[in-house]
């Protein structure tokens, strides 16, 4: 199974076309948004890339495809509005190898994190990494559409084998073999 991952679109449809392609391109099987889809902090309404809009129909060319995290950037009117699945705080990818967590990050993280031998991926921060802590392997693609320290924007792959984490522009920024 191939999963890609993005996170904090925050309504911004910058580089979604490149994350389609990707898609497309890489053969993926789901794709995995791990919270803040449309809400920008409203500094970013004036921005022309900002269209709430074009984000929603992106998410749903993939609604078959697609698992969705709430963010705390996500509203209900969002979640009410969005013709596909939003789950609220925590769910469960099982793949061949791997059970792998999903969560947007402002809740369960590396700082508030329970369970041991366990996989983690979020998002909220806005900056790409792959931890080993003890037991446990974080994962955070980072922002598609705001990224954070001078990073570019960055989606997740995984595998079976690994996780990579890519920039828009085809760089390796990490890569953690399972």
């Amino acid at each position: 199974m191939k999963l890609m991952f993005i996170s904090d679109i925050h309504g911004i449809k910058t580089n979604l076309e490149i994350i389609e392609e990707k898609f497309k391109e890489l053969k993926c099987d789901k794709l995995i948004v791990l919270g803040d889809l449309y809400y920008a902090y409203g500094s970013n309404k004036s921005n022309d890339e900002y269209d709430v809009e074009y984000v929603r129909k992106f998410l749903e060319s993939f609604q078959d495809k697609l698992i969705c995290i709430k963010g705390n950037c996500d509203s209900e009117n969002d979640v009410k509005a969005s013709n596909f699945s939003i789950i609220n705080e925590l769910s469960l990818v099982a793949t061949i190898n791997n059970d792998i967590y999903l969560t947007h990050g402002h809740i369960y993280n590396e700082s508030n994190w329970q369970k041991e031998n366990s996989i983690l991926a979020y998002g909220h921060l806005h900056i790409p990494f792959i931890k080993k802590i003890e037991t446990n392997l974080y994962i955070n693609p980072g922002s598609i559409s705001l990224p954070r320290k001078k990073n570019n924007s960055t989606y997740l792959i995984y595998d079976e084998e690994k996780f990579t984490i890519y920039d828009i522009y085809d760089n390796i920024i990490q890569e953690h073999k399972i």
